[in-house]
């Protein structure tokens, strides 16, 4: 099929809607990169990320934030299999990582949006979106509580570290790590997590009618401020779309070329030099200013299917964000 689906990564030959399917691909990256090491702790590490966001892990309500959803995680997971097995694949024996620290990489990955997800004994939010200026600090809590459970107690104070590396919480010289390939995983792990979204076939309507909702719940389109004052910064999901170019112009200075060291290129090794990721990046960006030149909004025509727990989670979110905007201008 030479048109990429929806719901495929960028190579369009893996589902990143389908657990089972991600976790045949990143197992199968596993066992060529590191043969001999076992991959049972990424099985049962898939399998509770599947109940987690399907609302069956105890103390838990499943996903319900239509941008940060199923499929997000699921491509970045694949995303960050690959670098690391690239980035091994790239290096002397004495400067891989390793299958017990890729292993750790790629359960990070998994949770690290956990955050995003409620509690069943909170009864002060009526959407995982809500968190988004905090959902980093709550992943790594929840990490915190999770690796024990699985065997990997161990790599506890790494984890709530790196996981920091996907958000904008903690500034990176304040992220401590002792071993200069945990900060390594780290870099790999925040590269996964920007490429992937932004490769995302449909990244550009999810920006307008995803993101933006989000950005609404959690107090980042618009907002009060201690002195009483309406600060809107988004007033419309077209606004994020204006505002992506730079957004995309910043990550590549600050993060992917800058604090992350290019590690992009590290997939490149899997796929005879080229970086489809990026190029997919690249696409994107093209179309959009191609859009915002001509100001054609009806070129954003994909409508891609969203993958939470709920039977109707953008009609919910439409609500929800009508609710909180009235409420906020109130108040």
């Amino acid at each position: 099929m030479r048109c990429r689906r929806s719901d495929y990564a960028v190579t369009n030959t893996v589902q990143v809607s389908s657990v089972a399917a991600v976790r045949r691909a990143v197992e199968e990256l596993f066992t060529q990169a590191w043969p001999g090491a076992h991959a049972e702790r990424i099985s049962a590490a898939f399998a509770d990320f599947e109940r987690l966001f399907n609302g069956q892990f105890p103390g838990y309500y499943g996903c319900d934030t239509v941008y940060h959803d199923l499929q997000h995680t699921l491509d970045d997971t694949l995303a960050m299999a690959r670098l690391l097995a690239g980035y091994d694949k790239s290096h002397a024996p004495e400067q891989r990582l390793g299958a017990d620290r890729a292993v750790m990489g790629i359960v990070v990955a998994l949770f690290h949006d956990a955050g995003y997800i409620r509690q069943t004994d909170d009864t002060q939010h009526r959407n995982g979106a809500e968190f988004t200026l905090t959902h980093v600090s709550r992943s790594a809590r929840f990490l915190a509580r999770y690796l024990p459970t699985i065997g990997m107690a161990e790599w506890v104070p790494v984890a709530t570290q790196i996981v920091h590396f996907t958000g904008y919480e903690v500034p990176f010289d304040q992220i401590r790590l002792d071993d200069p390939r945990d900060r390594k995983v780290g870099h790999l792990i925040g590269t996964a997590d920007m490429m992937a979204q932004m490769a995302d076939r449909c990244y550009l309507e999810k920006c307008r009618d995803r993101l933006y909702p989000e950005f609404v719940l959690g107090g980042v389109a618009v907002s009060r401020g201690g002195d009483g004052r309406l600060r809107l910064v988004y007033g419309s999901g077209l606004d994020v779309l204006r505002g992506t170019p730079e957004f995309a112009a910043d990550t590549m200075r600050t993060r992917l070329d800058g604090e992350f060291g290019g590690a992009y290129r590290y997939v490149e090794v899997l796929f005879g030099g080229r970086n489809p990721y990026m190029e997919a990046i690249e696409r994107n960006l093209s179309y959009l200013k191609q859009v915002l030149h001509t100001r054609r909004w009806s070129m954003l025509r994909r409508e891609p299917p969203c993958f939470t727990w709920e039977k109707n989670p953008l009609q919910n979110m439409r609500t929800l964000v009508i609710d909180h905007l009235k409420a906020t201008v109130a108040a």
